[in-house]
């Protein structure tokens, strides 16, 4: 496996763990018997937090996870970060079932897994085993309050784990912004094909302001692309929609990006608001994609003021250099500063929050149902109307 050296990747195209991306999914020719097959299984509906870690598992986002974990990688990434093996992951990745489910099946079985009525994998059960719930959000997210999205999905969840390696049998349902769903195999091919070896990658679950573009642009200078890579899985009801957040990075590519240097891609996972330890999954996610490189910046995957503004960076010195396989670009909080006359950063600007435009999420929305636009040097202007369209609909 390639080492990294500075901030330069040997070969982008190893996977997280032993180099090789995971692939899940049955193959065409043999779906249609082991859908039969599944028809006999018990069955496990899966809630949307599972189904989305079944997509991100079956096209090898996951790896080099084949499955739900057992306990022992369990309880290491939920204590040290790791897999029992050693290799690091932050968040552990289980499916939950109740008591009579759990005491229903047996270790050695297969279980259909369903959604929306349509048994979409196989597991191979391979273990049963209990968790504290409380104490993995604890843990995980710094609170078990039901406060916080992620720490009350965990804590909702039945303590009962099944085990296993899944295999996908079916197409996952209610995908969308399918013309952007790129899964790595296809995101790497694609990189390959416009000459980049070096990538870095963008997480975002909101729309692209002008600190975004800054922090992405300047990361462009010593990248050969931009892989701009919303996250489109379940978010919190207040987030922006996904379908209105695609539309303003289709417009700020088309209009200020250059031909060649960056491209839009969709990542399914459910969002987790888990900060630090999120940050850490979202870089082993786009080393899979092949990307050489992530943006880190303030408060990234937050929520609310349970996490320190640079948390997230400072988590990864946990790790040796090159332990994760990806190098993390981290950016200060950027704004607009009248006196430097440009975007600017806590290291290059000089100057007072006076001279600073400094506009909350919650200020900016505020702007926007009143039907006033956030000024040019905080969003572009075509961005603004998208998203004053939007609040007008549904306010």
């Amino acid at each position: 496996m390639s080492a990294l050296t500075g901030d330069i990747t040997l070969d982008p195209i190893t996977a997280h763990g032993n180099g090789d991306l995971v692939d899940l999914k049955a193959p065409a020719a043999e779906r249609a018997g082991l859908r039969a097959y599944a028809d006999k299984l018990p069955v496990v509906a899966l809630g949307a937090r599972e189904l989305a870690d079944l997509e991100m598992l079956a096209s090898g986002a996951f790896s080099p996870l084949t499955g739900f974990m057992g306990e022992a990688d369990y309880v290491k990434s939920r204590d040290d970060l790791r897999l029992a093996s050693g290799i690091p992951w932050s968040i552990p990745i289980t499916l939950g079932v109740d008591e009579p489910a759990a005491r229903a099946l047996g270790p050695g079985q297969d279980v259909a897994l369903s959604a929306g009525g349509n048994r979409l994998a196989i597991l191979k059960l391979a273990e049963i085993y209990k968790v504290d719930r409380t104490r993995e959000a604890t843990a995980v997210f710094g609170t078990a309050e039901d406060a916080h999205p992620g720490a009350k999905n965990v804590t909702s969840t039945p303590p009962y784990c099944l085990a296993g390696r899944v295999v996908l049998i079916d197409d996952i349902p209610g995908r969308t912004f399918m013309q952007y769903r790129l899964e790595p195999r296809a995101t790497r091919a694609k990189f390959r094909e416009l000459g980049w070896r070096k990538i870095v990658a963008f997480q975002t679950r909101n729309p692209t302001h002008r600190a975004h573009e800054y922090i992405q642009k300047a990361a462009l200078e010593i990248c050969d692309g931009l892989l701009l890579h919303p996250l489109v899985g379940e978010t919190k009801g207040d987030d922006v929609p996904a379908a209105v957040r695609m539309d303003t990075y289709e417009v700020l590519l088309e209009l200020y990006y250059p031909k060649g240097r960056a491209m839009l891609s969709v990542m399914p996972a459910h969002m987790r608001y888990g900060g630090p330890r999120e940050a850490i999954l979202h870089a082993i996610i786009r080393r899979n994609y092949g990307c050489t490189h992530f943006i880190v910046g303030r408060d990234h995957a937050g929520v609310g003021s349970y996490y320190g503004t640079y948390d997230a960076q400072k988590i990864f010195d946990r790790y040796a250099p090159g332990e994760i396989g990806i190098v993390t670009l981290n950016f200060e909080n950027t704004f607009y500063c009248a006196k430097c006359g440009g975007m600017a950063s806590f290291k290059t600007c000089p100057h007072t929050d006076t001279d600073r435009l400094l506009l909350s999420g919650t200020k900016v929305r505020e702007m926007l149902r009143a039907g006033e636009a956030p000024p040019p040097e905080y969003t572009r202007p075509e961005i603004a109307a998208i998203l004053a369209r939007a609040m007008r609909v549904t306010s």
